[in-house]
């Protein structure tokens, strides 16, 4: 069985110390095969707070993370230094994660096709462009659909509560009625701070196969929503004819992190 940590909007700038050791200290414990890291990195985009994330990401991997996909989220984007937005928005997230903004990873178990919705022109809201459809598209008919095949992108695709519905990715029904006919399983995502697990059936109908969206609070920022703590979500998955997907929620409290809810993914 294969095991994913997924983290989101830690907004380096923002973390606090004693929650960044409970989660090294989570992946020592329970380690994981996969790091999904959907975004907001940082709080501002400032090289300091990139090299902070860096260096937490490569002890993640010392401790017990096999491999870490990375997508950039809007507050990866510069927004008080114009000249860096305009020319290289993404420039410190390169220097620091690399030059490719849309990782995917894939072996004999999943596929995972990391997209990056955000641009510079655009202040907070995500968009899934007509290229990025096609491409997803094609990735997946190409896969074995035996394999958990899932996308990672920063913005939601779906929303628990009707105040989210502004914060969905502009081209998301058009993008999940093309996924799901190619055989997508799941969509992982972050930005709003709030955790939940939702069938995306419920809000597109027309979907030709149930497509599951997991959404990641933020796991180490002071910038909570509500009475949604610091959280982190850890995957298994069971490929093959019969998949699974369990997802299970751990919160911060007491200083580390502890199970919070379960819910269990079929097809």
């Amino acid at each position: 069985m294969t095991s994913i940590v997924q983290i989101s909007d830690t907004h380096f700038g923002t973390e606090q110390p004693a929650v960044v050791e409970a989660l090294e200290q989570h992946v020592r414990e329970h380690r994981a095969d996969l790091l999904v890291f959907s975004g907001d990195i940082t709080q501002r985009a400032r090289r300091a707070q990139f090299a902070a994330a860096q260096a937490m990401v490569r002890r993640l991997e010392a401790d017990g993370v096999g491999r870490s996909l990375v997508i950039p989220g809007n507050h990866d984007i510069p927004l008080y230094n114009l000249a860096a937005r305009l020319f290289s928005p993404y420039g410190n997230y390169r220097r620091y994660f690399g030059e490719q903004l849309e990782p995917v990873l894939e072996d004999e178990r999943m596929l995972v096709i990391g997209l990056n919705t955000t641009h510079p022109r655009r202040h907070k809201d995500g968009r899934v462009t007509p290229r990025q459809v096609d491409a997803v598209a094609r990735r997946l008919a190409a896969s074995d659909p035996a394999k958990l095949r899932i996308v990672v992108a920063h913005q939601p695709f779906g929303a628990m509560v009707e105040s989210d519905l502004r914060n969905l990715q502009h081209g998301a029904a058009p993008a999940l009625q093309c996924w799901a006919e190619h055989g997508l399983d799941l969509v992982m995502g972050g930005h709003i701070h709030l955790p939940y697990v939702l069938p995306l059936s419920r809000q597109y109908p027309d979907l030709a196969r149930e497509i599951w969206m997991v959404q990641a609070g933020t796991t180490l920022s002071t910038r909570l929503r509500g009475t949604s703590p610091n959280s982190l979500n850890r995957l298994k998955l069971q490929a093959g004819a019969e998949k699974a997907v369990c997802v299970e929620r751990w919160d911060f409290s007491d200083g580390r992190f502890v199970p919070a809810s379960h819910f269990t993914l079929g097809w």
